[in-house]
């Protein structure tokens, strides 16, 4: 099936009992055992829950993996799929990261024994010249957060399994619609889900998803022992956002365009960072390996003070934490996203104090321009 039809019919629903066109929500924390020396299918809500179920399966499909997990949040994901790596071990991760995987790999993991080098997963060449002969993984983003970064993920993973790293990719920009990471050779990948695959801005979860059976026991079993799973509404309303993720990437996605285009030549703007731009360095291979550009863009306004200026003269966006909604999001992530990294480690990666990100929603593209056009017109030169 193709993508658009794959979202709507992932093999979960009708639901198997009823008929139902929308999976129930299974508020239960615990479930009747007809016989004690045989293990059934659901016990307790932590190990498993059939709507909760349903989703990963869902998740599965979409990535074209063999299991899925739904978890409390992307950092839960994130966090899950770092205990694959224990102490002694190395991992090297990309240099432009969200900040809040930054912080798990910098201030966190550590004290369980593992570090982390960061490097820019650009160039496969500097990943390699980072290497330890206790190095057990590679982290990736592509694209990068917020500097929209664009990593050779099949040249990355070809290196990888020549050394026999296991490799993690957040593809939370991109979804499963527009990047299939396993397909390219990637053993996990990461979201969060409460982006574009729940896409409405109700709900917090994140996704994991396996190729590999081994892989997904392994995960599975973090999955229960760590117990940030997903509830069951909340696993509800991302089956709900799931049905939507094709049209509403292609309209997120087409917006993304034209108005990164409006801003590139705009005089006010320093520079735009959108990789749908043939000015982009990472533009062919993101062409290459991914169905699209995706919706979120950075554009710099210099300073501080014209970010301050322009955002309290903006009025369809958003300005808040997060992407992926329906309504266009504006980000600072000097104090947002990227509010966890010290100031020169931001600096280090492009993300200067007149960063902005956009997140495009579904609104008419023109109406976006109209009032970013307004909020630029008013700022001081």
């Amino acid at each position: 099936m193709k993508k658009a039809t794959q979202v709507i019919h992932t093999g979960v629903e009708p639901e198997k009992h009823t008929g139902a066109s929308s999976v129930p929500i299974f508020m239960a924390s615990t479930f009747h055992q007809k016989d004690i020396d045989e293990i059934p299918p659901y016990e307790y809500s932590r190990s498993g829950n059939p709507t909760r179920e349903a989703v990963e399966i869902s998740l599965a499909t979409l990535e074209g993996g063999t299991r899925g997990f739904a978890l409390a949040s992307g950092m839960a994901a994130m966090t899950t799929a770092m205990a694959l790596f224990g102490a002694g071990d190395h991992v090297i991760a990309s240099r432009d990261i969200y900040g809040g995987t930054y912080r798990l790999l910098s201030k966190v993991w550590p004290h369980f024994g593992v570090e982390t080098t960061f490097v820019d997963a650009t160039d496969v060449e500097a990943i390699a010249k980072a290497a330890r002969p206790n190095t057990k993984g590679l982290i990736l983003e592509s694209p990068s957060n917020p500097t929209m970064a664009i990593t050779d993920i099949a040249g990355a993973v070809a290196l990888a399994k020549e050394r026999k790293w296991r490799t993690i990719i957040d593809n939370t920009f991109m979804t499963p619609y527009l990047q299939q990471p396993l397909n390219l050779g990637v053993d996990v990948v990461v979201h969060s889900a409460t982006k574009f695959l729940g896409g409405h801005s109700d709900l917090v979860a994140g996704a994991i998803v396996v190729k590999d059976e081994k892989l997904g026991k392994a995960i599975s079993f973090y999955q229960n022992a760590f117990g940030a799973i997903l509830s069951p509404h909340d696993s509800w309303l991302l089956l709900r956002g799931l049905k939507t993720l094709a049209v509403r990437m292609e309209a997120s996605q087409k917006g993304a365009e034209i108005v990164a285009r409006y801003l590139e030549g705009h005089k006010q703007i320093e520079q735009v960072y959108y990789p749908g731009l043939e000015s982009h360095k990472g533009y062919e291979l993101q062409q290459k390996q991914a169905a699209g550009p995706g919706a979120v863009l950075s554009f710099d306004l210099g300073s501080r003070e014209r970010v301050k200026q322009f955002l309290s003269q903006v009025k369809l966006p958003l300005v808040a934490v997060s992407l992926g909604g329906v309504e266009s999001i504006l980000s600072y992530p000097t104090t947002m996203s990227h509010g966890a990294m010290e100031p020169e480690e931001r600096i280090k990666r492009g993300i200067g104090p007149g960063l902005l990100r956009l997140s495009v929603g579904l609104e008419d593209p023109q109406d976006l321009i109209d009032d970013l056009e307004q909020a630029l017109q008013r700022l001081d030169r």
